[in-house]
């Protein structure tokens, strides 16, 4: 479990706790399901409103480190219990939950999603699963041996558009996939150096419970805290990290791809504090029964990046989204937007092709459902645990430019370059290490 700051009886009682408190996993007996909420604002606040809006859940309780952030929640679950400290919240109230959703920084996941599992709860986190890619690996490990129901925030994995295109790939119409290109106009990186200002932390945020497991960093305003830290080493995962999710998925999906062989990046490095912008990452997969050859190659582009105008121009006068992917098969071309439906392309003209009757599922809905033993979610940690790590390798990469990482997934490391192993893992904070991951 988890090791605190807090008194040293409530810290030894956690130690002395057993790995996995709950030793059956079953649908809550009375058909309700119960839960609590990492985050009370932004996308904390979307997840479990979306979750809450399910008529047989019930938000028990909210641990939201800045207290200013929290009159959303309070007005409309009038109900529910605050708390400022995650980790005190879990303690208190684990034996009155079922589930939890996570809506934190990137960098809060794995130990926020890792330390509710071992309490025997059901987790749906947002994407990028975790921060660091053996932490995505630990946790699909854990859900899986003990059965829980888990599911990643890529909400649009269960919109028609998505479902729509990881359909037609997967029969065939336009042929067997040769290669993919993907891309964001998102700019979450910062080419300047960190201000050496230093602000005085407002009354109503834990800046140190807001650090988590990340080293010290010192409080500067609008800097980090609400959004910018997408763009801090310490705490996000740049463009990639949080677009990729989304824009890979039906290309993962689509194609069954695995665990990439290769991954190279050509853009610019990150400096000392933040991740870069204007990223071209290559990866090589093996190639699957969706693809034209024994290897894919699946392309990324962010912010100012796109494509190379040859591919462009396969997609003719039509215009280039600004979020989207193109996939080129052995017998046409797939447009697709971010979000939208697929458009089809033969010899650079709009293609008309029939597509099939599909409906949207409810992505929140569907982990309460699963939850309750009715169904099974579409991105639990099982899939969404090697698409969050593939999308990580390519955040990675990026620290190494101009070089070709060759990839060996069943030992977690890179076979080729030493130096890059050590940004596989997060040494945690003393006080924030959480049995299992660090």
């Amino acid at each position: 479990m988890l090791t605190t700051d807090m008194d040293l009886l409530s810290r030894r009682a956690l130690i002395a706790a057993p790995f996995f408190i709950k030793n059956l996993i079953s649908a809550p007996a009375n058909g309700r399901v119960r839960l609590a909420a990492m985050g009370a604002s932004n996308m904390a606040w979307h997840t479990l409103k979306n979750i809450a809006a399910h008529s047989s859940v019930d938000l028990v309780s909210v641990a939201e480190i800045d207290t200013s952030r929290t009159t959303e929640v309070k007005d409309k679950y009038a109900g529910a219990k605050h708390y400022q400290d995650w980790r005190k919240m879990l303690d208190a109230e684990y034996r009155n939950l079922d589930a939890i959703c996570v809506g934190t920084p990137d960098h809060m996941h794995a130990p926020q999603a890792m330390a509710a599992m071992q309490r025997g709860l059901h987790v749906y986190c947002q994407k990028p699963l975790t921060s660091k890619v053996a932490e995505a690996r630990k946790l699909k490990e854990f859900a899986s041996a003990k059965n829980l129901v888990t599911q990643m925030g890529i909400q649009v994995h269960s919109s028609v558009e998505y479902k729509t295109a990881v359909a037609m790939v997967q029969s065939g119409t336009i042929g067997k996939i040769k290669e993919v290109h993907t891309w964001s106009n998102k700019k979450w990186g910062d080419m300047d150096e960190r201000p050496k200002t230093k602000d005085a932390v407002p009354s109503t945020l834990d800046w140190n419970g807001w650090l988590g497991v990340a080293r010290p960093f010192p409080y500067i305003k609008d800097y980090c805290h609400m959004v910018n830290w997408r763009k801090r080493l310490e705490f996000g995962t740049g463009t990639f990290g949080d677009m990729g999710c989304h824009i890979y998925d039906p290309v993962f999906a689509a194609l069954a791809l695995t665990s990439p062989l290769t991954v190279r990046a050509e853009g610019p490095a990150p400096n000392e504090t933040n991740w870069a912008i204007n990223a071209i990452v290559k990866y090589v997969f093996p190639g699957t029964k969706f693809t034209a050859g024994s290897t894919v190659n699946v392309t990324w582009y962010d912010g100012d990046e796109r494509p190379p105008r040859e591919i462009q121009e396969l997609i003719g006068d039509t215009k280039m989204p600004d979020q989207g992917s193109i996939s080129i098969g052995t017998d046409g071309v797939m447009l697709l937007p971010h979000v939208g439906k697929p458009i089809f392309f033969s010899q650079a003209k709009v293609q008309t092709v029939v597509m099939p009757d599909i409906q949207a599922d409810n992505h929140y809905f569907q982990f309460v459902d699963a939850v309750l033993g009715k169904g099974k979610t579409s991105t639990s940690f099982d899939y969404s645990g090697p698409l969050s790590e593939t999308v990580l390798l390519g955040s990675l990469a990026t620290k190494f430019p101009k070089t070709t990482l060759e990839w060996d997934s069943a030992k977690l490391n890179f076979k080729n370059m030493k130096p890059a192993n050590q940004h596989l893992r997060r040494k945690y904070r003393r006080g924030w290490k959480v049995q299992g991951l660090a």
